[in-house]
């Protein structure tokens, strides 16, 4: 399998914290960058955080940033998007994304550098 599968995600209110985790294949997920991206009802999809293959580089959106924290462990082949203090405009389906790479790439905020996507997982922030 090598598209990635998203779990997590919810319910929650305005303020507090959720977590999405990103799995897939261990051979290829533990070679590949991982991108979060998410998507508003009527809205294009949009960056949020990304992940380089080897954890060492990270990534994050203007409107995340210090709010959201990006992590992996290839030995649990997982990537985790921690979330907190969370805002009804943080109400989006997230999406995660990998491509393969040399362990010295930086990962992208482009959608289109990305080669294998999951289904999403509905994040939802009430006010």
């Amino acid at each position: 399998q090598v598209q990635p599968v998203e779990s997590g995600g919810g319910l929650v209110q305005a303020g507090g914290s959720l977590r999405v985790s990103c799995t897939a294949v261990r051979r290829t997920f533990s070679r590949s960058a991982v991108g979060w991206f998410r998507q508003a009802p009527g809205q294009e999809r949009e960056f949020v955080a990304a992940i380089s293959r080897s954890g060492g580089e990270r990534l994050y959106a203007d409107s995340v940033s210090g709010r959201f924290s990006v992590s992996r462990d290839n030995d649990k082949n997982t990537v985790t998007l921690q979330m907190e203090r969370l805002k009804p405009e943080d109400t989006a389906v997230y999406f995660c994304a990998t491509r393969s790479t040399i362990l010295t790439v930086s990962p992208d905020v482009q959608a289109g550098w990305y080669e294998h996507w999951g289904q999403g997982t509905q994040v939802t922030v009430s006010s």
